[in-house]
């Protein structure tokens, strides 16, 4: 047999460009299922408040427990806790929910080392795609209250900072909790970014630092207190187009 009948023949360069098209345009239908699926679940949740934070941190951390406290007396106070179902800060969040008055929501991501959801969920919600995961953390959130953590933590945190400077979001409280963790970035933030004119000094006052979990709830509760939880139809527009 010669060497040219051993060759493959090699695939239409058309059909591989249709192949390659049709898997992107299935592939952006199973976004929008995801999305679709992920409204109908969570759209009878709120109020809700995210809670972020490190998933390597153990159950008799102090980070932990004091997490567990602050899901807790947010559930009471009528609020549905959301965490990012996984463990650590994750599970305290949705563990002190759990026991409490109101829902607990884990919305669980796909990684390839499988993350595994923690057992204190009501609502369990499982997304193949980081951006729409970080969607619904800020669509559905009447507050973020952020715990020390990595880098998934900070992404969540500069996301909604993001969002709510440039006016793409609402604005919420953003709360950060264990004010010896974070003092190292907020100082970063007001002799860098401020001082060379790369934020405004007003940007500073989207963060408030609270470490006490009964000052964390009344402070959403005053930033609401005018205005109720209800959605205004300027705020429900910038939400359609999170």
């Amino acid at each position: 047999m010669s060497a040219a009948k051993k060759i493959p023949k090699l695939m239409d360069p058309d059909l591989i460009e249709h192949r390659r098209s049709s898997h992107e345009a299935w592939h952006a239908l199973e976004i929008m299922s995801e999305f679709v699926d992920a409204t109908e679940r969570l759209k009878q949740i709120t109020p809700a408040v995210s809670i972020f934070g490190s998933a390597r941190t153990a159950p008799d951390h102090p980070y932990y427990q004091l997490t567990e406290e602050i899901a807790r007396q947010l559930s009471e106070a009528g609020f549905s806790v959301i965490s990012g179902g996984g463990p650590g800060i994750m599970e305290a969040a949705n563990k002190g929910a759990y026991y409490a008055r109101s829902p607990s929501i884990g919305l669980n991501i796909e990684l390839p080392h499988e993350q595994k959801g923690n057992q204190y969920q009501d609502i369990s919600q499982t997304f193949h795609h980081f951006f729409m995961r970080k969607v619904m953390f800020v669509k559905y959130a009447s507050a973020y209250v952020v715990m020390p953590g990595g880098f998934g933590t900070l992404d969540e945190l500069m996301e909604a900072l993001t969002l709510i400077q440039t006016g793409k979001s609402r604005k919420i409280p953003i709360i950060l909790v264990h004010e010896p963790f974070w003092r190292g970035m907020l100082d970063w933030f007001r002799n860098t970014l401020v001082a060379e004119g790369m934020v405004s000094p007003d940007d500073m006052d989207l963060v408030q630092v609270i470490d006490d979990p009964a000052a964390v709830v009344e402070a959403i509760f005053k930033h609401y207190e005018t205005r109720g939880f209800e959605l205004s139809p300027a705020e429900r527009q910038i939400q359609l187009y999170l």
